[in-house]
């Protein structure tokens, strides 16, 4: 099985329009440290309920090395720092992350990252969710920023673009 270390804007995006299910169908089960746990369970709203309740397919784990933190802190958040640190204690083969610096510091790292866009463009291609468009558009109508060259690209790639502008 995948080890799989999520940040939490791809967990806040995906239970925001319904669909954390598609981490699940995707991964069987997934990691997140505690940072991103207490992040995501602030509020007493949607999120915090969906990630509560999932029952053993999230994985919530404490990073070991705190010393490695200092390392980060000056760019990223505790969220995103505790994912790269929880990966690399883990030897994940996966991390989501959406954060544009996170993810080059996870690339640096030699960290294999994809985004929510790209769980959505594998899900598709792996016939997991027929459509992306009215997924995108759910996202977008709950704050989160997709440039319209990125969904171009993202809907040219599962075949959805000429369909939503013909």
């Amino acid at each position: 099985m995948r080890k799989v270390i999520v940040n939490s804007t791809p967990l806040i995006v995906l239970c925001g329009i319904g669909r954390l299910d598609i981490l699940r169908e995707m991964y069987q089960e997934i990691y997140i440290p505690y940072a991103v746990f207490q992040e995501v369970t602030a509020k007493d709203d949607s999120v915090c309920v969906q990630i509560c309740s999932t029952g053993d397919w999230i994985h919530v784990e404490q990073i070991h090395d705190y010393s490695e933190k200092k390392m980060y802190k000056a760019k990223l958040h505790d969220g995103e720092v505790e994912v790269m640190i929880l990966a690399q204690e883990k030897d994940a083969d996966l991390v989501v992350l959406d954060d544009n610096a996170a993810k080059k510091t996870a690339k640096y790292l030699g960290l294999t990252v994809t985004g929510t866009l790209g769980v959505l463009v594998k899900a598709k291609q792996q016939g997991k969710i027929e459509e992306i468009s009215p997924l995108l558009l759910e996202m977008r109508k709950n704050g989160f920023y997709v440039s319209n060259t990125v969904e171009r690209m993202v809907l040219e790639q599962v075949g959805e673009y000429k369909k939503i502008n013909d």
